[in-house]
């Protein structure tokens, strides 16, 4: 299996490189400038932005950018910076353009979640559990795997009473047991 792969985004491809090691994608930082900002010639414009980036004190980001072979448009393996998604995202937070501003509205949203999650952790919990109904999961299927976590919990004397509070501000029914009652359901109960 190739670790080079091409993503396609808005009908763009950027191309992105799989670390067996790291276990975490890397993406081609000119090819997302191209996509973000129209630019026509995007290599300058990313040796504008790490210039830019190292005067502003955030030369962290510009050293995490390492260079990778990776095939290019006339099809020669070319030499090119690449990111993984944390710098990635910390890059795009730094491209002045309208096509970023979604990226950078949807990073806030998500900063602000997490520390609302900080505050109140069972927020995390009730988030996780709708995602995994999204993604098609059964109720009985997301109360066993809270099930086989609070196990991991008592295993490594993780206090179980921080997943067994009563539920305040939501709808959803208690994770792991009746409301403020703390008690585990079993696997055939719903």
């Amino acid at each position: 299996m190739s670790k080079n792969k091409i993503a396609v985004f808005q009908e763009q491809e950027i191309r992105r490189h799989w670390d067996d090691r790291e276990e975490k994608w890397y993406f081609s930082v000119v090819d997302v400038i191209a996509l973000l900002t129209d630019s026509d010639n995007p290599q300058v414009y990313w040796r504008v932005l790490k210039k830019r980036l190292i005067d502003e004190g955030s030369s962290e980001t510009v050293t995490k950018c390492n260079g990778l072979k990776m095939r290019a448009i006339d099809g020669k393996m070319r030499l090119t910076d690449i990111a993984d998604t944390e710098t990635m995202l910390r890059l795009i937070q730094s491209i002045p353009s309208p096509k970023a501003e979604p990226f950078k509205l949807w990073l806030a949203q998500v900063g602000y979640e997490r520390l609302e999650e900080t505050v109140d952790p069972e927020i995390a919990i009730d988030r996780a559990m709708l995602t995994y109904l999204k993604k098609g999961y059964s109720k009985n299927w997301i109360n066993s795997a809270t099930q086989f976590i609070l196990a991991l919990c008592e295993r490594n004397s993780i206090p179980a009473f921080l997943f067994r509070r009563e539920r305040r501000h939501t709808s959803f029914p208690p994770l792991f047991g009746r409301e403020g009652g703390g008690e585990l359901r079993s696997h055939g109960e719903g």
